[in-house]
């Protein structure tokens, strides 16, 4: 998969994120997880806001092989969304679907 047919990450809604500022403003954002939640591996909660001033987020790397979207540890999801899983300190990928 090319760089440029990586999935954007459309949405992020964690505040506490620091690569969140209007945005998620990471170039590229993990998702790993365990148990059946698929988290966010970039998601860092400090005060210190970080990343890139403009920036399209990618998915650099998917490590859950259960999801419908994983082919090969690469996202083929269209577009993914991160927001808030079962706790409110923690990141989830919203568009993990187990297959």
């Amino acid at each position: 998969m090319a760089t440029l047919e990586m999935p954007h990450v459309t949405e992020c809604s964690v505040s506490a994120c620091s690569y969140n500022h209007d945005g998620c403003h990471a170039f590229a954002i993990n998702v790993s997880g365990d148990n059946g939640t698929a988290d966010c591996a970039t998601f860092i909660p400090l005060s210190t806001k970080g990343g890139l001033d403009v920036v399209s987020p990618q998915v650099g790397a998917c490590q859950r092989a259960d999801c419908t979207h994983n082919a090969d540890l690469e996202c083929t999801a269209a577009a993914v969304r991160i927001g808030a899983g079962e706790s409110s300190d923690t990141a989830n990928c919203l568009t993990y679907s187990k297959a």
